[in-house]
């Protein structure tokens, strides 16, 4: 009988096979689009080998063991070895977001506090902008509305993984949706009072175009002179671009670049990405009751972190994870809360899977 595993090993051999068929790198989606999948494969494919080998291993140690008592002990650290990585191999075979392999879009928006959430929402791109920096990933500003004291009303930046990095962008960084609360003296209170301000995250896995059909006859494309700090064309220049999906509504508006065709294909990289967790959330939305609870972690209208400065302080709020080094956070060590809320997003779908 075929297992699920057997048939994930399969398709890992069949894919490294098609990624080294040199036509296939002819149609770069059709590339990025298989070497994502693989890369999602790597770790069963590697847990699964290494069980094999510790398996192997422990059948041979309890030959010995019974005819020689000294290799009690190595029977002891291989059994103890296989039960990891049984229990990892099982991780990995449960179901995950179809999602998480790919880059992702980060939309940073000041709220409530004026112009200190302004600055909040500046940490926060930094935060992530140093984050990505140690993941060896890329990241690109989109688009930027900068406030008057050099933090953002809003900015949109896209993550990519590097090139000697594998996928897994957005299933690594889709736990920072929602809103961000700071807890600090604003450098515009001359009273030395603490005040609570927020902003909010939106993360979106990055589409291809391929993947989301727009089209240009379902588009209004207007064109507006830029604002705020930038070179000579800025405000002498049609080159800020708005671009309503009229479908559905969506707004997106882009003025980064001093090209209008730059921020127009900013704005529909952005519009692709919105509209392609419009279509997941339908789906999610028709899916059963044991998959929508996998999904509410990502649920972005609640608040899901503090930020206190005068302790020195973050806790994350879905996960009761607190830690007293905000400012190595804020220069973008974020594995420890990020490793938090993966174990508990995995531990919640072991959970699902156990009692379906």
């Amino acid at each position: 009988m075929t297992t699920p595993l057997d048939g994930l090993l399969a398709e890992h051999a069949e894919l490294e096979g098609r990624l080294a068929d040199p036509t296939v790198h002819a149609d770069p989606a059709l590339a990025r689009s298989l070497g994502r999948r693989y890369a999602e494969l790597i770790p069963v494919v590697e847990t699964a080998r290494e069980l094999d080998r510790v398996d192997a291993d422990l059948a041979t140690a309890r030959e010995f063991a019974a005819e020689d008592v000294s290799f009690r002990a190595e029977v002891a650290e291989l059994e103890a070895a296989h039960a990891v990585l049984r229990d990892r191999l099982h991780a990995h075979l449960v179901p995950t977001d179809p999602d998480d392999a790919r880059d992702a879009i980060l939309e940073i928006k000041a709220g409530a506090g004026g112009e200190e959430s302004a600055l909040f929402a500046g940490d926060l791109l930094r935060m992530y902008l140093r984050y990505a920096e140690r993941r060896g990933w890329r990241a690109e500003i989109l688009d930027a509305n900068p406030s008057d004291l050099g933090g953002y009303r809003d900015v949109s930046v896209a993550v990519k993984a590097g090139r000697m990095t594998t996928g897994g962008v957005f299933g690594r960084l889709r736990f920072e949706g929602g809103v961000h609360r700071v807890q600090r003296v604003p450098v515009t209170e001359s009273a030395g009072r603490i005040h609570t301000s927020a902003a909010g995250v939106l993360v979106l896995p990055e589409a291809e175009a391929v993947e989301v059909e727009i089209d240009p006859n379902e588009l209004r494309i207007d064109v507006y002179r830029s604002s705020g700090p930038g070179g000579q064309s800025v405000n002498t220049t049609d080159s800020a671009v708005r671009i309503t999906h009229l479908p559905s509504g969506l707004v997106v508006s882009c003025q980064n670049e001093k090209s209008q065709l730059q921020n127009k294909e900013s704005a529909l990289r952005i519009l692709r990405a919105r509209l392609l967790v419009v279509a997941r959330e339908r789906a999610q939305a028709e899916a059963s009751a044991a998959r929508a609870s996998q999904v509410r972690t990502v649920d972005r209208s609640e608040r899901i972190r503090t930020y206190n400065f005068a302790e020195n302080r973050i806790s994350d709020h879905r996960v009761g994870f607190k830690a007293h080094n905000l400012d190595q956070v804020l220069d973008g060590e974020l594995d420890d809360v990020l490793d938090a809320l993966v174990a508990a997003d995995l531990q919640a779908r072991l959970s699902a899977g156990a009692s379906s």
